[in-house]
């Protein structure tokens, strides 16, 4: 029979949630990206784009599993294959890398973003059905065609806008906003892929609960690395001398051994001369 799903099983929460890991991974891809665009960081470029594509990776995974532990299906219990779960997150980190890499160092160019845009949307899709197949109920998941071509269009349309925005858009407060705008997005896809969602479940439906404490215990324990790899990178872009100082954009001169000429004397006004001088006769 089929079963009575929902993903929203303790309200606003887990949504709100998922939206703010989402938004706090978009934000950190951002800013490490712009780093890596600044004259005086290329010989970090690489290590600013690989902290990019964690973060960026991270943020999208844990918004997913944050926002699955409100999946419910009623009258069966749900689990998790650990090592799809797993996977689920190398892919993450994998397919962001790839098209962060790509923009870092080919540019922003239309053909770029339209191949690595694709290449990441599909990714981040992949990972979002991985993760979904590593969920275990007594039954079989179904999917509607439509609403899963959807959530992937909505994947690759994000990616596209969040690679964009990371090679073009500068300063810290239009970032923040791009930042809001692909929480939006990247939760929509996620919310989309579900509504594609129907279970039938195998014989009679049991009393078990869905948010079983094994169950939430175990995805709490899949996000803790993630969360904790996002919080040890929102340090690293926090104290990071550029933005405690206010210098955005893709390249600042340097404060030091960087010499200065003043402007030329009016007409007519003479020039003061050094302490000590005296022309000579």
């Amino acid at each position: 029979m089929n079963a009575t799903v929902t993903d929203f099983h303790y309200g606003a929460v887990t949504p709100i949630a998922a939206y703010l890991m989402a938004v706090l991974g978009s934000a950190l891809g951002l800013r490490c990206t712009v780093r890596s665009l600044r004259r005086e960081q290329r010989g970090r470029k690489a290590g600013w784009l690989f902290l990019g594509a964690v973060s960026l990776g991270c943020g999208i995974w844990t918004m997913h599993f944050i926002a699955m532990t409100g999946f419910s299906v009623d009258g069966a219990a749900v689990e998790y294959d650990t090592r799809l779960t797993l996977l689920s997150l190398a892919v993450a980190i994998a397919v962001t890398a790839l098209g962060v890499f790509l923009v870092g160092y080919r540019g922003s160019t239309a053909p770029v973003l339209a191949a690595a845009g694709v290449l990441m949307g599909l990714g981040v899709a992949a990972m979002h059905y991985l993760g979904m197949a590593a969920m275990r109920v007594h039954g079989s998941i179904h999917y509607d065609a439509t609403a899963v071509a959807l959530s992937v269009l909505i994947a690759v349309a994000a990616a596209t806008a969040a690679l964009w925005a990371a090679a073009t858009i500068q300063g810290l407060w239009p970032s923040l906003g791009a930042s809001l705008v692909m929480g939006i997005a990247v939760t929509g896809m996620h919310y989309t892929g579900m509504a594609s969602v129907s279970v039938h479940l195998e014989g009679a439906a049991d009393s078990t609960s869905h948010s079983s404490i094994g169950m939430l215990s175990f995805l709490l324990s899949m996000i803790a690395g993630p969360v904790v790899v996002l919080i040890v990178a929102s340090a690293i872009v926090m104290f990071d001398p550029a933005l405690v100082l206010g210098e955005d954009g893709p390249s600042t001169p340097s404060r030091t051994g960087t010499r200065t000429t003043p402007p030329p004397a009016a007409p007519g006004h003479r020039t003061p001369e050094p302490e000590g001088f005296r022309p000579s006769h």
